[in-house]
């Protein structure tokens, strides 16, 4: 920790403790500081929030046992989901997530309406029944006027239904349980029984109520489904005269659809299609038995020996014997000449055998050829027949567009009137069945104890709204109180630098009294304002300094008279001078009158011996106020009083002027400006912190620097800062010893 004193020319507060902290710490700092200062609060007005505390208690215990006991009755109820579907066409429903949501939201609404209530009041009989009435309080109401007037008048029956149901469904809760389809119905009145019937009835019906809307809401469907089937059949039978008649007239022949062997059922479809793709099958198989016979006229032409020509049976016969003939003949040329009988013979054979195998050859050309021209001109009537099918087909898809136009419209109305007709069907059924999503789990017992008022509940929560309205009040008199308190707020609310805090003066004794005995605690107070006073001037303990107050009685000469003592005992010279010419005090502690003194001087005597006084039990020299004068104001004004401080200083160590109150006098500024600079003494829980703030403004005015401020009649229990002033004589001993340093 670390004193920083600024220059004395900077006029600015120099007394101020500055410890090297990162910002983090300075924040945790400011954070307990807080916390501090509310804990000061409340320990300040520990009294306040105490009382408010207990009486929130007793009011709460006194109403908790008036309280009439009142009894809850629950009856457990699982809701499920169901299906509401009128059509089964996709996209109708919305999300599950989001219909679910909707439909447990619409029964619990459902659960708390009007209707069902006074359902409930009519089947309990609780409607003609004054005690009902008298039971919640309604004695005096329009029913219970109603009930006496007109007992049985049409009009007052009715209001007093309405008021019934209004009764039960103020008495009612619906608590639906997290994360299931249980729903808790919970009734609460004077009476358990009464409770337990209510809860029980109030399911029941509601049951009830759920089968009438179901059969409602089915007998409706159904009327509703019957009125769209007969005006779909209408429609269907319309379309299906306007198709028959179009085809008619257009000479349209399709064939029905028709159930393949796989389970698939082929479309309606025209005789011409049928035709056409049978002919152009055909057409593709004489085109490809042309090309084949075609393939086999050209080989047979390019080779002479086609293939049919190597598969025939007479060919390959005389060509085997042409070999064994040529074989023959070469076995005889081997021996012979051609001209040889026997070899011209087998020459002649041979050549017969060539002869006889070109005619085989050619006839089967010949039959190739034949072959050919026939594939070729079934081609040709084929292709023939084809295009003029095409041709039909064509004509007649012009003519289907509108027989499909007509055919879809058909097979709409078809599938509309079928799916309604299912439907008709099921709803029917489901009319017939009454099938309930809702069920009781848990009937209602009847209660053994009572569920309000709930004791350690209510004080509960009384102590807690005590607790909140005594720190309230706490904050509120806190605000509105602006005595300075402790020593924390004499810097947080005036802006001062702390020098220190005194504290008050046992009672029967006195200030000089207190100065005397160097174990007191009024000693040891001083002598760590004197320690943090060596820290405001660049020379220590400032040369020449006024003590100053708001008003008077606040300390202020207690204090000079005392920072005097303790510099003394520092081995200082000191001087102390009673500025206060109005209310003078320090010739009081000397035993002296003040005959002559600071007024003589003022007025131009010359002497300053002659207006001293020595106060040998403090080791100090003073000077008394001297003379009251007219107008102190007025010889303040003067040079007189600068000088008097220069020619002191000459001789004393210190000037230690104990100066007038600020407030209401000139006094004080005057020789505020004549001085180093003002110790300014702050009675604890005897000023208000806003004439203590004009003070110090008048004081700023007049260019006067203000080492600090000093506390005085502390009293550190009263205030609750958390320290005392024990300090011990040993402590109080190193002060000194470093003071004296």
């Amino acid at each position: 920790m670390n004193f920083v004193a600024s220059d004395m020319r900077s006029g600015s507060p120099v007394n101020q403790m500055v410890i090297d902290q990162s910002p983090a710490e300075t924040a945790e700092e400011h954070r307990l500081s807080v916390i501090q200062q509310y804990l000061r609060i409340a320990l300040r007005w520990r009294y306040v929030i105490f009382g408010t505390t207990i009486a929130c208690v007793m009011i709460g215990l006194i109403a908790t046992l008036l309280m009439t006991p009142k009894y809850t009755a629950v009856v457990s109820v699982e809701i499920s989901r169901d299906s509401s579907k009128v059509t089964d066409f996709q996209g109708v429903e919305r999300e599950t997530s989001v219909a679910d949501q909707e439909f447990y939201q619409t029964q619990y609404g459902l659960l708390r309406s009007r209707i069902l209530s006074e359902r409930v009041a009519t089947q309990l009989r609780v409607v003609d029944d004054p005690k009902f009435f008298e039971m919640f309080g309604k004695s005096d109401s329009r029913a219970a006027f109603q009930l006496v007037g007109n007992r049985y008048g049409a009009a007052g029956r009715d209001v007093r239904q309405r008021v019934a149901g209004e009764i039960l469904l103020d008495h009612l809760d619906v608590s639906p349980t997290r994360l299931s389809r249980l729903v808790a119905v919970g009734f609460t009145s004077p009476d358990p029984s009464f409770s337990a019937k209510v809860a029980n009835a109030w399911a029941v019906n509601f049951i009830q109520t759920n089968l009438e809307r179901k059969v409602q809401a089915t007998a409706y469907g159904r009327d509703l489904l019957q009125q769209q089937l007969g005006q779909l059949k209408e429609r269907l039978d319309t379309s299906q005269r306007q198709l028959v008649a179009y085809a008619s007239a257009q000479r349209i022949i399709n064939l029905p659809a028709q159930s393949t062997g796989d389970g698939k059922t082929t479309s309606e479809r025209p005789i011409v299609a049928d035709d056409l793709a049978e002919l152009n099958r055909a057409l593709s198989q004489a085109i490809a038995d042309r090309i084949q016979a075609e393939a086999r006229y050209q080989q047979a032409g390019r080779s002479g020996a086609s293939a049919e020509a190597l598969r025939n049976q007479a060919i390959n016969n005389l060509r085997q014997k042409r070999a064994e003939l040529a074989a023959d003949y070469q076995r005889l040329m081997t021996q012979f000449e051609p001209g040889y009988p026997a070899a011209k013979a087998l020459q002649s054979q041979i050549d017969q055998l060539d002869r006889s195998i070109a005619r085989e050859e050619g006839r089967v050309s010949g039959s190739l050829l034949a072959e050919y021209r026939e594939a070729q001109g079934r081609e040709q009537a084929l292709q023939g027949k084809v295009d003029q099918l095409k041709g039909s087909y064509l004509d007649l898809r012009r003519r289907s567009i509108q027989y499909n136009i007509y055919q879809q419209e058909v097979d709409t109305n078809r599938a509309l009137y079928d799916g309604l007709l299912q439907r008709f069907k099921e709803i029917g059924v489901a009319g017939g069945v009454g099938v309930n999503n809702i069920s009781v789990v848990d009937p209602a017992d009847v209660p053994q104890k009572p569920s309000s008022p709930r004791m350690f509940l209510n004080l509960a929560i009384a102590l807690l709204v005590g607790l909140g309205l005594g720190a309230a009040i706490a904050l509120a008199l806190e605000q509105m109180d602006e005595a300075i308190s402790d020593p924390t707020e004499l810097q947080r609310r005036l802006g001062l630098p702390l020098l220190g805090s005194v504290p008050k003066v046992a009672d029967g004794g006195t200030p000089k009294e207190a100065l005397l005995d160097r174990k007191s605690e009024l000693v040891d107070a001083y002598i760590a304002i004197q320690t943090n006073l060596a820290f405001t001037t660049e020379h220590g303990v400032p040369r020449t300094f006024a003590v100053t107050s708001t008003r008077p009685g606040e300390g202020k000469s207690t204090t000079a008279l005392a920072l005097a003592t303790t510099l003394t005992r520092a081995k200082r010279k000191v001087i102390l001078v009673d500025g206060d010419m109005r209310s003078p005090s320090v010739h009081h502690l000397g035993g002296v009158d003040h005959d002559h003194g600071l007024s003589n001087f003022l007025s131009g005597e010359e002497n300053i011996a002659a207006l001293t006084f020595p106060m040998s039990d403090l080791g100090f020299t003073a000077m008394s106020a001297g003379p009251i004068p007219p107008n102190a104001a007025e010889l303040l004004t003067g040079t007189r009083l600068a000088l008097l401080i220069e020619r002191l200083l000459e001789t004393y160590d210190h000037v230690v002027i104990d100066s007038p109150p600020v407030m209401g006098l000139a006094d004080a500024p005057l020789i505020a400006g004549r001085v180093e600079g003002v110790i300014y003494a702050v009675e604890s829980h005897g000023i208000r912190s806003s004439l203590v703030k004009t003070a110090i403004a008048r004081l700023a005015s007049a260019n006067a620097r203000i080492f600090g401020g000093v506390l005085t009649k502390f009293e550190a229990r009263k205030a609750h800062y958390g320290y005392g002033y024990e300090y011990g004589y040993n402590y109080g001993r190193a002060d000194e010893t470093l003071t004296q340093r």
